[in-house]
């Protein structure tokens, strides 16, 4: 499922099943094997805010985790009123943006080694520079800009990102346009073509 990743699924307790499924249109607790199934189907979501919200691989694999514990926790308190795909978007960007800011306080407090001295020379195979560029431009946004940002070049709608950040149509399509037009400038700025 998740390469490096290992998931062990608690069942839920009696207490927990009930206070899970109380609410209106949620659903009631899913077996392992659809929870698998449904991870597997949108791991594609949980990769991207992963991989928006770390740099590293082992911190990637630890936000993976981390959602994936998340949504089974939550799983019963999926309102069917709204897609799928909104809710697991909702859920991993409140995790990443919380580890986020987790580790952004305990990096404050703890100085980091140099990465050379951790990090072995491994050549990388060299993505498009035009896109390595728009990664770290998006990196540097803060953490709402860059859920929109994610969101938006997902192909999510304005509404649909307006659901799962909490926003109204309007607020996401004035920060996307605003968020366009920063992006081109930094962008036209470094690669003048």
């Amino acid at each position: 499922m998740f390469p490096g990743v290992v998931i062990f699924l608690m069942p839920l307790t009696n207490n927990e099943a009930t206070k899970e499924s109380s609410g209106k249109n949620m659903h009631p607790p899913i077996t392992d094997d659809q929870f698998s199934a449904l991870i597997e189907e949108h791991k594609g979501i949980i990769y991207k805010i992963a991989n928006s919200y770390c740099r590293h691989a082992e911190d990637r694999k630890d936000l993976i985790q981390e959602i994936i514990v998340h949504l089974w926790k939550s799983h019963g308190r999926y309102d069917d009123r709204f897609k799928l795909s909104t809710w697991i978007y909702r859920i991993a960007l409140n995790v990443a943006i919380s580890a986020y800011r987790r580790e952004k306080k305990r990096s404050e407090r703890v100085s980091p080694l140099e990465e050379s001295i951790i990090e072995p020379a491994v050549e990388l195979e060299q993505p498009d520079p035009k896109i390595a560029m728009l990664h770290r431009i998006i990196a540097q946004l803060d953490e709402l800009n860059r859920a929109l940002m994610i969101l938006y070049l997902d192909d999510n709608s304005y509404r649909d990102i307006a659901g799962i950040l909490g926003l109204t149509e309007t607020n996401v399509a004035t920060k996307i346009n605003r968020l366009k037009l920063k992006i081109k400038e930094q962008f036209t700025q470094t690669n003048p073509e």
